[in-house]
């Protein structure tokens, strides 16, 4: 079964969302991307043990800067999904673009 997401979405797959530390979001930003979705394996279920609560700590911790350097944080969110839930990814691709069109472009891209 092949579900369609939007095209726009860039995947970069990494071992463990854990991996994903706050310079790279922040980097992500300053180069002009206009939302980040970390999307990683069920809290308890982490192949790695800790790995999805620490990125959720992290993405915390981000919505706080980008609050702070007025990109707002509507801009980051995070999910946990099991593999076998390919709809689901879907609608989170879905419904992350439709909340990041309406926010316009990142107010910190560089024209």
């Amino acid at each position: 079964m092949r579900l369609s997401y939007p095209a726009n979405i860039k995947i970069v797959k990494v071992p463990c969302t854990g991996r994903v530390d706050v310079i790279h979001v922040m980097k992500a930003f300053e180069s002009g991307i206009d939302g980040v979705c970390l999307i990683g394996c069920l809290e308890g279920d982490c192949h790695f043990l800790t790995g999805n609560i620490r990125a959720r700590k992290r993405v915390a911790y981000l919505k706080e800067i980008l609050n702070e350097c007025g990109i707002g944080e509507g801009r980051i969110a995070m999910y946990n999904l099991s593999a076998a839930e390919a709809h689901k990814f879907a609608e989170v691709a879905r419904n992350m673009t439709e909340k990041i069109r309406e926010l316009g472009p990142n107010p910190a891209k560089k024209t």
